[in-house]
């Protein structure tokens, strides 16, 4: 019988895996273009953003773009290594 691999318990939260998701295909993305794209709340996607930065799964910049604040999200290897896991983890499941 086969065993289950655990899911992680950072990516399995919907939004959280959707920023990840976003990122593991651009590498690199703005927080309002990850907002359209999730059609998260800003403040829901904030909070978000702040966890997966503590795990290390991504590292988040901010600045200016002109006058304009621009926080900037990169996925950082761990992160990466962290949703092919997650995958696998899936794959688990699904393939009974």
């Amino acid at each position: 019988m086969q065993e289950f691999k655990k899911l992680n318990p950072l990516l399995h939260s919907e939004l959280r895996l959707a920023v990840i998701s976003l990122l593991m295909e651009l590498e690199e993305a703005d927080f309002v273009y990850i907002r359209e794209m999730t059609g998260s709340t800003a403040g829901n996607l904030s909070v978000q953003i702040d966890k997966l930065s503590a795990a290390g799964y991504i590292d988040v910049e901010k600045g200016f773009s002109g006058k304009k604040p621009r926080t900037t999200c990169r996925i950082t290897e761990a992160g990466r290594m962290a949703f092919e896991e997650y995958v696998e983890s899936l794959k688990s499941y699904i393939s009974r």
